[in-house]
């Protein structure tokens, strides 16, 4: 081979903008295609199918399911990296390229970090006005000083709808946003509200939360009950900040510079609410009837990964399996743990509660949707080759290796690493 001729090296910065991967079991839209081929070209999907005798391949897949990058819509896990153990505080660089390594291995390639822009006192949390902030700048930070863009950092904005300094801060970082050109109607915000009064939401039964506090603080039950009374009362009045964080949030949404998810509804009121406001998606909704009148509406309904695995919720909610099971399930997120999303995909597929292309479609396509991104998530010609390869161990899903697509955008560079 001379030196006209020789192919150049593939760089370990970055995946290649073209090449072929082969004997992979591709898991499309509509199907797991057994021995394929899928044909990246400029860092994107251009054709995926049965692989054909006599054409030859850059990259083995060794046999491995080929998935779409997974897509996470609602992610609480940077601010746990941060504080490993109470009182142990962690540089938020350290915090993001930590944290960063356990999305890699779990095979997400974009990822929305909750924000909590909330003042409300939480037993064991170190959630604040303050460091939502502080996560929103060091996000950004990261998204533009590193090198290595091995995952698409963005943001969910938690915001407390009773909280008035939750508010002002939400108003502010959104303003900031938009001035700087990082919001607009094609990338709006995106806005979970939330109401985690004792009695409504996730804690209906506000029983589940009474032993939460009393198992968190070593409090007796009678002592919990007591924070819960006094937390409940200070939160009924500030139902004037609930009515203005809801008209400033629709506002928003009629602008087309927000995207709104409602955080547990429990109600086809809420739902109904919710579309009344201009909220596109039921984030982890509560009840069978809120999910049915959400799924009425054609609205996204997002349920948690760690929700299918341990069988039911952990506060006494719906189980996610069994809206999945009634095709009221149209994305799943990793709420605490990373991890969750494969485990739940080849959870649902193996008890036969949907075929595997339609779990994977939970993690892929469905949240994808819900947060308004077209461009990813699916093995479909057009797409990004964000690419997981995934073997099995023990009957449990094992990422092998990721390839984040090589894809240049307007003012970005051509770098796009595998791992």
């Amino acid at each position: 081979m001379t030196a006209s001729t020789q192919r150049s090296a593939w760089s370990l910065e970055a995946s290649p903008r073209d090449y072929v991967l082969g004997n992979v079991n591709a898991i499309t839209p509509n199907q797991v295609i057994e021995n394929a081929t899928v044909v990246v070209r400029d860092g994107k999907i251009a054709e995926v199918g049965p692989s054909r005798p006599g054409v030859s391949f850059d990259v083995d897949g060794g046999g491995l399911y080929c998935l779409p990058g997974l897509v996470d819509v609602h992610s609480d896990g940077l601010e746990k990296e941060r504080f490993p153990r109470p009182g142990a505080e962690l540089p938020w660089m350290f915090s993001m390229m930590s944290f960063e390594g356990k999305l890699r291995a779990a095979g997400i390639t974009t990822v929305f970090h909750g924000a909590s822009f909330s003042d409300r006192a939480e037993p064991n949390s170190n959630r604040s006005v303050h460091v939502a902030v502080q996560m929103c700048e060091a996000i950004e930070a990261w998204n533009n000083d590193s090198q290595a863009r091995l995952v698409d950092h963005r943001i969910l904005h938690r915001l407390d709808v009773r909280s008035a300094k939750g508010l002002a801060a939400m108003r502010e970082e959104l303003d900031r946003q938009v001035a700087a050109g990082k919001v607009t109607a094609e990338v709006p915000a995106v806005i979970s509200h939330e109401d985690h009064t004792p009695g409504i939401g996730q804690y209906a039964d506000r029983t589940f939360y009474e032993r939460h506090v009393a198992g968190v603080r070593g409090v007796s039950m009678e002592q919990a009950r007591q924070y819960v009374d006094e937390m409940a009362a200070v939160r009924e009045s500030n139902l004037a900040v609930r009515e203005e964080s809801m008209e400033w949030l629709a506002t928003g949404s009629a602008n087309g510079i927000v995207r709104v998810f409602g955080h547990d509804p429990e109600s086809a009121v809420e739902i109904a609410d919710l579309a009344r406001r201009g909220g596109n998606v039921a984030e982890f909704p509560t009840t069978l009837e809120a999910a049915r009148e959400a799924h009425a509406r054609g609205m996204s309904i997002v349920m948690g990964g760690p929700n299918v695995l341990r069988g039911g919720s952990h506060s006494g909610n719906v189980s996610a399996e069994e809206l999945a099971t009634e095709g009221l399930v149209t994305a799943l997120a990793s709420d605490y743990l990373p991890s969750s999303l494969l485990g739940a995909t080849f959870a649902l597929a193996k008890r036969g509660t949907v075929p595997l292309h339609v779990a994977t479609s939970l993690v892929t396509s469905g949240p994808a949707t819900a947060v308004g991104l077209s461009d990813r998530g699916a093995l479909e010609p057009g797409q990004r080759a964000d690419l997981v390869l995934v073997g099995l161990e023990n009957e449990h899903p094992v990422v092998r290796s990721v390839q984040r697509a090589n894809v240049v955008e307007e003012g970005e560079r051509a770098t796009a690493p595998s791992v």
